[in-house]
């Protein structure tokens, strides 16, 4: 590492901290040459592989613009779109590697966005997975009634009280 005072190229690290929720790595270093302290904050680069093998860094922006896409005329707010972008780009990184392929991008909004809004989950599955006919949505509309809680037929149970 360089020191941006002198540009002295051996600096030691002093003392070093994790932040971010473990995301990025704080170091305070000290230059060798000219003796002045600077701090350094590391974060591992996320690349996403796009399906024509073009690599760019992941931006929680463009899945904020792709979902808004799907939620334009929905109740759905700017906190739960910064949100859903969150829990996206913490997936993702979870999966503990450097380049992620675009589709598990995808993937990883699928679920947050079912969540959120399921007439957005529907068109971004429907752009996402190429439906290409009514049949691919009514398969997708009866997977969605048959995960909700409350939309099952409730049974009636009678009394048992003492006339």
């Amino acid at each position: 590492m360089r020191c941006p005072f002198c540009r002295h190229p051996d600096c030691r690290v002093i003392d070093s901290r994790e932040v971010d929720d473990g995301k990025a790595t704080r170091r305070r270093r000290s230059c060798a040459g000219c003796g002045r302290r600077f701090t350094t904050v590391e974060e591992a680069v996320l690349t996403v592989v796009k399906r024509s093998g073009v690599t760019e860094p992941f931006s929680r922006e463009k899945v904020v613009r792709g979902v808004r896409r799907a939620c334009q005329g929905r109740p759905v707010g700017e906190d739960a779109l910064q949100q859903l972008a969150h829990r996206v780009e913490e997936t993702v990184r979870a999966s503990g590697s450097a380049e992620i392929p675009s589709h598990e991008v995808g993937l990883a909004i699928l679920g947050p966005l079912k969540e959120l809004d399921e007439v957005a989950y529907l068109r971004f599955a429907s752009v996402y997975r190429s439906f290409s006919s009514i049949e691919d949505f009514e398969k997708e509309i009866a997977d969605l009634r048959g995960r909700l809680p409350g939309k099952q037929p409730s049974r009636r149970v009678g009394s048992c009280g003492s006339e």
